[in-house]
């Protein structure tokens, strides 16, 4: 059924051109409603019955669906063109950017892959008695509890729950699969009159829980606390505080289910070869400790992982994909805005990507009190923006904005922002991505109005594939005209940690041992099965840095860089040298000069190859080699005469010989 989208210019505080909206939507348009949460929900109401509404307001959605309700209907669907672009100081026509944001509102987001975590309500508290005891009473009667006392007072008479005493070594997992380890755990003896005793302390001692709340006011027992499922943390002088852990808590009861944020490949992970580290990328900026090594490749603990992206935002090879929603959805999103608002008319639309909490409350803001969003900024409101990285940022310019902002929280984690973006910039030239950290709606507003931006691309973009992929031809797109034209000629520097780049191989150093072709793991570093050398495709290579860790010689290094030109789609050749030629049969084997060393070292010097004879092997094939030792004096193949196999007529033979 064709979708129709509601208008209404909220008390006359917008300006809509329903004919030019329809006209770049695609979308059938109702009237310009003035207030349709009120005098006029009986329009609103006739629409949501159809079937077919697109309601153009935001603000009052809960109203909206309560009448979907009433009507025992679905809510209708709905797209924010007000705040976002309607509410604003800028004098220019806001068509084209409210296009745009109905176009990208119409796309249906994936659904996400989902894991079940069930919780049977086993609490373990660990605090003080004061602090304690008191919350494992208020939860005895709907939790499974268990105190861990971490001060000397006697235990409590109430039975309702376990008490011990000891101390916290160490916590792993998360919400309905905590591992604790206690030191000094000391068990509660119930037995005998008078005061209750625990037993004798013992060390090491293991326990399992749903949830932990933790009252000690000390270091947090895990890492990023905050983004620990199931960890609920409190500081035991504040009783508001304890008291709203508490409630937590006890909704913590029953089946839930926890998103699958990112998606794993193994293969394509580079982190270890043959025991030889190589990338550490994610496990290094992982906030909360998810993400582990597990042999060859890493493994992602899906219960800790917060869904923050940063590791799909820094992996080179692409083993890590963000998940919830899909890289390529985002991708959808960003060309839909860009292609959206330059069929409306618009020229240079503008990029602003923000958080769905932080940065829809500055819009809000920013629209109801303050300037407003210029009319050709264009907002993308992501679950996360840490995982926002530059193949995503590039994309952007190279489908047709003119720049790229990204409005941080308070809470945003910046380490793999700042990289990316900074990546960005080597690759875009700087002033077209930035980082915005405004105090306020208004310094926001100030940091978005006149701000410069260069033209946008002569011919955008589809920007489909993988993140490297994106990247390389936004990267083309980019440098295919104006003062970055010869970018594509030229490799462009990239900063120290870029996952693209080239391999540098001292030929001087080099034997052509063919250590790194083996456990290269994009297959960037290749081999020449009928000659002796090593090639190089510069745009497979993810800069892991395993070649230069495995090399016995020390003679390679790397070089940050993104070449654009074709040559780097294909192999070249990094060293060579010249074949031996096997002295009995004249087949090319081996390296000329490494024979000749060896023959150097060990001819006449080694016990194994002190005759003339003996030594005259290392200089052939193996096939030949194999034929001289097969008849050579001390052949090591040799033996004693074989038995002759007995067969029937022998024995029948035997038999009548006697």
């Amino acid at each position: 059924m064709p979708k129709q989208l509601i208008l209404c210019d909220c008390s006359g505080s917008q300006p809509i051109d329903a004919d030019a909206l329809g006209d770049a939507t695609g979308l059938k348009c109702s009237r310009t409603h003035t207030a349709l949460c009120t005098r006029e929900m009986s329009s609103a109401a006739k629409a949501i019955q159809r079937g077919d509404a697109v309601i153009a307001c935001q603000q009052e959605r809960a109203r909206f669906e309560e009448v979907a309700e009433e009507l025992g209907l679905n809510p209708p669907e709905f797209v924010d063109i007000r705040d976002r672009a309607g509410w604003s100081d800028e004098s220019a026509d806001a068509t084209p950017k409210m296009a745009a944001l109905v176009a990208e509102a119409q796309l249906r987001r994936p659904e996400t892959r989902t894991l079940d975590v069930v919780s049977e309500g086993l609490c373990l508290i660990v605090g003080a008695s004061d602090v304690a005891v008191p919350a494992a009473e208020a939860l005895a009667d709907a939790l499974s509890v268990t105190v861990c006392l971490t001060d000397a007072a006697e235990p409590p008479l109430d039975r309702r729950f376990d008490t011990v005493r000891g101390r916290v070594r160490r916590v792993s997992g998360a919400f309905g699969g905590f591992e604790v380890t206690l030191d000094a755990l000391r068990q509660l003896e119930p037995g005998g009159r008078g005061d209750l005793s625990f037993g004798p302390p013992r060390d090491g001692a293991q326990s399992e829980c749903d949830v932990l709340i933790d009252l000690t006011g000390d270091t947090p027992m895990v890492t990023a606390p905050h983004k620990r499922e199931g960890y609920l943390r409190a500081d035991p002088r504040d009783s508001n505080g304890v008291q709203a852990v508490l409630r937590d808590a006890l909704q913590r009861v029953g089946t839930f289910e926890k998103p699958l944020y990112v998606r794993l490949t193994e293969p394509l992970c580079a982190h270890s070869r043959a025991e030889k580290t190589a990338c550490t990328r994610c496990l290094d900026i992982c906030p909360t400790g998810a993400i582990t090594p597990a042999g060859e490749h890493v493994s992602i603990d899906p219960m800790i992982c917060a869904g923050c992206g940063e590791c799909s935002a820094v992996c080179p090879s692409g083993a890590i994909a963000y998940d919830a929603p899909p890289v390529d959805h985002l991708f959808r999103r960003i060309e839909t805005l860009s292609r959206a608002f330059r069929a409306a008319g618009g020229t240079a639309p503008k990029l602003m990507v923000h958080d769905a909490n932080h940065g829809d409350q500055m819009i809000r803001l920013a629209a109801r009190y303050g300037r407003g969003l210029p009319a050709d900024v264009i907002p993308l409101g992501l679950d996360t923006i840490a995982g926002f990285g530059h193949a995503e940022m590039l994309a952007a310019l190279a489908t047709g904005f003119t720049r790229v902002d990204v409005l941080l929280a308070p809470t945003t984690e910046r380490d793999a922002l700042d990289k990316e973006t900074e990546l960005a910039a080597a690759i875009a030239g700087e002033g077209r991505v930035r980082l915005l950290d405004p105090f306020d709606p208004d310094a926001l507003c100030d940091q978005l109005y006149g701000a410069e931006a260069g033209a946008p691309v002569e011919t955008p973009i589809l920007p489909m594939g993988t993140r490297r992929q994106v990247a390389r031809n936004a990267a083309q797109a980019l440098a295919a005209g104006g003062e970055f034209s010869t970018k594509i000629r030229e490799p462009i520097p990239l900063p120290e940690g870029a996952p693209y780049g080239a391999v540098l191989v001292d030929t001087d150093a080099c034997t052509l041992c063919l250590s790194c072709v083996s456990l290269c793991p994009s297959g960037a570093l290749g081999d020449n099965p009928d000659l002796p050398q090593l090639r190089f495709q510069e745009d497979a290579c993810l800069q892991c840095g395993l070649c230069a860790n495995i090399c016995p010689e020390d003679a390679i290094a790397l070089e940050p860089r993104l070449n654009l030109a074709d040559e780097a789609l294909t192999q070249k050749v990094l060293h060579e040298e010249e074949p031996f030629a096997c002295i009995e049969c004249g087949t090319l084997f081996g390296v000329k000069s490494t024979v000749e060393r060896i023959m150097e070292k060990l001819a006449g010097k080694h016990a194994m190859f002190a005759t003339g004879d003996a030594a005259r092997m290392i200089q052939m094939c193996d096939d030949c080699r194999v034929r001289a030792q097969y008849h050579s004096q001390n052949n090591p193949f040799a033996g004693p005469e074989r038995r002759k196999p007995r067969t029937t007529d022998d024995y029948y033979s035997d038999r009548r010989d006697h």
